[in-house]
C-alpha cells in the first residue's frame, strides 16, 4: 500500500537449550529450533567419564546453527557418588530395573543444571529452557520425572526477578515421555547427525555397546530400521 509505513518483523523467540553432546538433547534443541526458537546451548564438563560427549556436544551446536554455545565446569565429580564420575564404580549393563535407581544417576545433576540454565536464560531474555530428560528408558532417575520438572517450575517462577515479573523461562521437556524409538524416528526426520550423538558412559575411544545406555541406543536404532547407526562397541 502507498504510504504504509514498513514494520520490521519482529525477532525469533530465544531459548537456552542444555546440550549435552547426546541424541536426547540434540533431539529437543533440532524440535526447539524446528518451533521458530532461536537458540543459546550450555554444556557442561562435571567431571564425566564420557568426555567424549563435550566434543559431541560442540559438534552439534555448529550443526544445529546455535547463536551462542557456552561449556561451563562443574565439578561434581570431586565429591564422587557416581558411575559416571567414578570409574571405581562398575557401569551397570543387565538392563533398567524398575523402581531402582541406577549407580549412574548423578546426585543432583539436573537440578544444579536447571539452575544454571535459568540463570542463563533470565540473564539473556529467553523464555524456554530446552532439556532432553526423559522419564522412560531410566525411569529410576529422580530428576527426569514429570513432578519434578513440575515442582522445578514453580521454584523457578518463585526464585527469579523474571519469574515474579510473569517472564520467567518455561522449562520444556518434548521428550520426556518419549519411548527411545520415537526419540530414534524424530532425530531421523530432523536429519540428525545421529552417529555424531554421543551416548555411551564408558569413556573410551569408542561406544562400548554394553553399557545400559549403548544398549538403550542401539535397539531403538535396530527398531527403527536403521542398524548400521548401531555401536560396534570397543571389544
Amino acid at each position: 500500500m502507498i504510504g504504509a509505513t514498513h514494520r520490521p518483523s519482529a525477532p525469533a523467540p530465544l531459548a537456552v537449550a542444555l546440550l549435552s553432546g547426546g541424541l536426547d538433547s540434540a533431539t529437543a534443541a533440532a524440535l526447539a529450533i524446528e518451533a521458530g526458537y532461536r537458540l543459546i546451548g550450555l554444556s557442561f564438563d562435571y567431571g564425566q567419564r564420557h568426555r567424549q560427549e563435550l566434543e559431541a556436544a560442540a559438534f552439534l551446536a555448529a550443526e544445529l546453527g546455535l547463536i551462542e554455545h557456552h561449556t561451563i565446569a562443574v565439578n561434581l565429580a570431586a565429591w564422587g557418588g557416581s558411575a559416571l564420575t567414578d570409574p571405581g564404580i562398575a557401569l551397570p549393563a543387565s538392563g533398567v530395573v524398575d523402581g531402582v535407581i541406577p549407580p549412574t544417576y548423578v546426585p543432583g545433576r539436573n537440578t544444579v543444571f536447571i539452575a544454571l540454565g535459568l540463570s542463563l536464560a533470565e540473564a539473556r531474555g529467553a523464555s524456554r529452557l530446552v532439556l532432553g530428560v526423559n522419564a522412560v528408558d531410566y525411569s529410576g532417575y529422580p530428576d527426569c520425572r514429570p513432578d519434578y520438572l513440575a515442582a522445578f517450575q514453580i521454584l523457578a517462577d518463585l526464585a527469579s526477578k523474571a519469574g515474579r515479573e510473569g517472564e520467567g523461562a518455561q522449562l520444556w521437556a518434548p521428550l520426556v515421555s518419549w519411548s527411545k524409538t520415537r526419540i530414534v524416528e524424530e532425530a531421523l526426520r530432523l536429519q540428525l547427525p545421529i552417529e555424531r550423538t554421543w551416548s555411551c558412559y564408558a569413556g573410551g575411544a569408542a561406544p562400548c555397546g554394553r553399557c545400559d545406555s549403548c544398549r538403550i541406543r542401539d535397539a531403538a536404532l535396530r527398531d527403527a530400521g536403521h542398524p548400521e547407526l548401531a555401536s560396534r562397541g570397543s571389544g
